[in-house]
């Protein structure tokens, strides 16, 4: 290879070291916005640190802290409609992450990536699938969120795979208008995405057996728990990291909807 060739080479291996050193610097600066979005959201609607719900092993009936409770009641949502009025409800894991509101667009692209208040970002936002009520009356309901390596969004939902982890956060909180919802996990598990727990057309209940006992047979983690066809679940659902055919899933069951004051 003459001294021309080496010239090439070491400057095209030039350009793609600062084209990939670039790409990273701005994709840290893209988290960094994103999580500051959602930190202000946070201040927005008054949402301080979550107190965190007692281990499932240690509560038969897992009681809503008095504190946790006063905290989601209060949070405004209003106040963020004003600024978007896409904003449907707060979720929340307390000693997770997890603590973001929840948007609704007109498809389930839009907030892929953009944050709460629209801002472009590949952190995008939680949200609620488009076709499901915004009220939580449907069977099943569907939130999607990305998983982020550094586990904000829904990127601690990958830890549901242990026993341990479940028992530190056995439910997954969420608020709207009019109440605070308390859903019990009870299954965590990789699907691929045309199962049946993405089907939103079930109103059989041998159907809605079929998508619980899908969920329970699959499930990584033993909770005890079983839902019936009576019930509601809500369905968590991000990326694994290894393509677009399978999902991380984690599921809850309702156990409790506690009217905010109005």
């Amino acid at each position: 290879m003459n001294k021309k060739c080496y010239r090439v080479l070491a400057l095209v291996l030039a350009v793609i070291l600062v084209g990939s050193a670039g790409y990273l610097i701005w994709k840290n600066l893209d988290y960094q916005r994103g999580g500051q979005e959602n930190d202000a959201a946070a201040a927005i609607a008054a949402v301080p640190s979550l107190p965190e719900v007692p281990p499932a092993e240690e509560a038969e009936v897992r009681e809503i802290p008095e504190e946790l409770l006063d905290i989601l009641a209060d949070v405004d949502l209003g106040a963020l409609r004003e600024i978007n009025s896409e904003v449907v409800g707060w979720i929340a894991i307390p000693g997770t992450e997890i603590s973001y509101p929840v948007l609704q667009g007109e498809d389930n692209s839009y907030y892929l990536n953009h944050t709460w208040n629209r801002v472009q970002s590949a952190v995008g936002s939680v949200f609620l699938e488009c076709r499901c009520a915004p009220d939580l009356t449907d069977f099943n309901t569907i939130l999607y969120g990305h998983r982020m390596k550094n586990g904000t969004m829904f990127g601690r939902l990958r830890d549901y795979n242990k026993e341990d982890f479940w028992r530190q956060h056995p439910v997954v909180y969420l608020v709207t208008d009019e109440n605070v919802y308390a859903y019990d996990i009870y299954a965590a598990f990789e699907s691929g995405v045309t199962e049946i727990i993405y089907r939103l057309d079930l109103t059989d209940a041998v159907e809605k057996r079929k998508m619980i006992a899908f969920a329970l047979s699959r499930s990584a983690i033993d909770t005890g728990i079983t839902p019936t066809a009576e019930d509601q679940v809500v369905t968590l659902s991000t990326c694994t990291g290894r393509g677009h055919a399978t999902r991380w899933v984690v599921q809850g069951v309702l156990r409790d909807r506690i009217p905010r004051e109005a």
